[in-house]
């Protein structure tokens, strides 16, 4: 247990609470600096097969970056590698991450919503990237990610303005894959969690790569070539799971996954 992150396990699930809800978890460096640490931990574990960050309390997900930490003369260096959050800039994690979004995700916040898989919204949710307000720009992902899922020009009607979408708006958009009652955006997100582990991890994971490294590439042809490729891919085809599933199929049975 850190002082501003908690994490708890669930059989192969891994649960990252961002805890500073005096500040409506705002993160700054040493919350990063845990943030990060708590999902080297999922990544590196074999049987943690997918993990869900939320936030403590009822009001917030993250309203961003610290700015009152900031402006006071907080120490602003030893922001880790793996960026805002400890997954704005993690690049190689191919794990399932959700995002259950209880409250406010804001600037920073909204990017480290961005930066996970899927997004699962309490009804009373709000979302921005207000950073041009503040004389800054959301360049922890936010400016990136957001067009890519939403499209260039709904996207820029976000970051342009800096204003605050609805939890039902962002669905409408794209970037919300559900939105639940007030409260139960953690249980959505277990939900949903519970339906991943249903399939071979190392299918979820060759699958992940697939999509966020194809998308790096030039073209859908350009992308299936390459494919073959990604380490993950060929960790499915070599793995227990690739046999055990069709095996499961033929003998009408649920498979017994081994992440291997």
């Amino acid at each position: 247990m850190g002082e501003f992150c908690l994490t708890e396990r669930d059989g192969h699930l891994f649960i990252v609470t961002i805890n500073r809800p005096d500040v409506m978890n705002a993160c700054h460096p040493p919350a990063n600096k845990e943030l990060a640490e708590a999902f080297d931990e999922f990544a590196a574990d074999p049987d943690l097969w997918v993990a869900i960050v939320t936030g403590a309390g009822d009001r917030a997900f993250s309203a961003g970056n610290d700015l009152k930490y900031q402006a006071s003369g907080g120490d602003m260096s030893g922001q880790p590698k793996a960026g805002f959050g400890g997954l704005a800039s993690r690049n190689d994690l191919y794990k399932p991450v959700i995002a259950a979004v209880n409250g406010v995700a804001m600037g920073g916040g909204f990017e480290i919503a961005l930066a996970c898989d899927l997004i699962i919204a309490a009804e009373n949710a709000v979302f921005a990237l207000p950073e041009p307000r503040v004389g800054l720009a959301a360049l922890a992902g936010g400016v990136h990610r957001l067009p890519r899922q939403i499209g260039t020009k709904q996207a820029m009607g976000m970051i342009l303005t800096g204003r605050r979408v609805s939890a039902a708006e962002g669905k409408e958009l794209g970037f919300v894959n559900e939105v639940t009652p007030a409260g139960e955006s953690l249980a959505g997100a277990r939900r949903w969690a519970a339906q991943i582990l249903e399939c071979s991890p190392m299918s979820i994971r060759a699958s992940k790569q697939a999509v966020m490294d194809g998308m790096e590439i030039g073209g859908a042809l350009a992308a299936m070539k390459a494919q073959g490729g990604f380490d993950q891919v060929r960790a499915m085809s070599r793995s227990e799971d690739y046999i055990e599933g069709p095996k499961a199929f033929a003998e009408k049975r649920p498979p017994n996954w081994k992440g291997r």
